[in-house]
C-alpha cells in the first residue's frame, strides 16, 4: 500500500490556496482535497508494516502548534515539476517531523534521508514546458513571492493511503493522531 503521513490543510486554507492557484498560468492544479502537507512519505509498503507504524503513531505526544504558509516556488530548478507553497520558520513543525521518523524507525519503517522542506503541493508540470509557459510561470511567482497565509492550528496528523489513477492521486485517510 502506498502511504504518507501529513497535515490536513483546513477549509480557510483550502480557499485561500484555491485563490491563489486560479490565475496560475500553466501545470495541472493539486485539488483541493489533496491539498496537505507531507510530513514523511512512506511510499509503498507492506499492510502489516503500516500497522506497526499505525501502533507507534498512537503513541505520538506533542502539543498542537500553530503553521503559517508562505512564499512559492517550485522543485525542479530550471525544468520545474512541481509549484508549492512553503511553510514560515517553525521549531514546532520541525519537532514534529522529527518525532514522526523516529516513531517510524522504531516501528521498523526505514525512511530516505532527505532534507525536510515543508510545502503544499499547489500544482505539477509536465515534463516539457514551453519557454511561454516558463515566463508565464516566472512572473506568476515573481508576483507571488510575498505570498503568506493566515496561521491555522494543526491539532492533528492524518495517515494517507494514495492511489495513482489517470485523474491523479485519490488519498484516502486511514488514521488520524491527535496532538495535545
Amino acid at each position: 500500500m502506498r502511504a504518507f503521513i501529513a497535515i490536513d490543510m483546513p477549509d480557510l486554507a483550502c480557499d485561500v490556496l484555491s485563490k491563489l492557484q486560479s490565475d496560475l498560468p500553466t501545470g495541472r492544479l493539486a485539488p483541493p482535497d489533496n491539498l496537505h502537507l507531507t510530513l514523511a512519505f512512506l511510499g509503498e509498503q507492506p499492510v502489516e508494516l503500516l500497522e506497526d507504524a499505525h501502533a507507534a503513531l498512537t503513541t505520538l505526544d506533542l502539543p498542537a502548534f500553530d503553521l503559517q504558509l508562505a512564499g512559492t516556488d517550485t522543485f525542479g530548478g530550471n525544468a520545474p515539476k512541481v509549484l508549492f507553497v512553503g511553510a514560515g520558520p517553525n521549531p514546532a513543525l520541525d519537532r514534529l517531523h522529527a518525532k514522526i521518523r523516529s516513531l517510524l524507525h522504531g516501528s521498523g519503517l526505514m525512511l530516505d534521508r532527505q532534507r525536510f522542506r515543508p510545502h503544499v503541493t499547489l500544482a505539477r508540470f509536465p515534463a516539457r514546458v514551453t519557454a511561454p509557459e516558463m515566463e508565464r510561470l516566472r512572473r506568476w511567482l515573481l508576483a507571488n513571492a510575498d505570498f503568506v497565509a493566515e496561521p491555522f492550528r494543526v491539532d492533528h496528523v492524518t495517515l494517507y493511503r494514495s492511489e495513482v489513477g489517470r485523474g491523479g492521486a485519490v488519498h484516502d485517510p486511514l488514521a488520524r493522531y491527535m496532538l495535545t
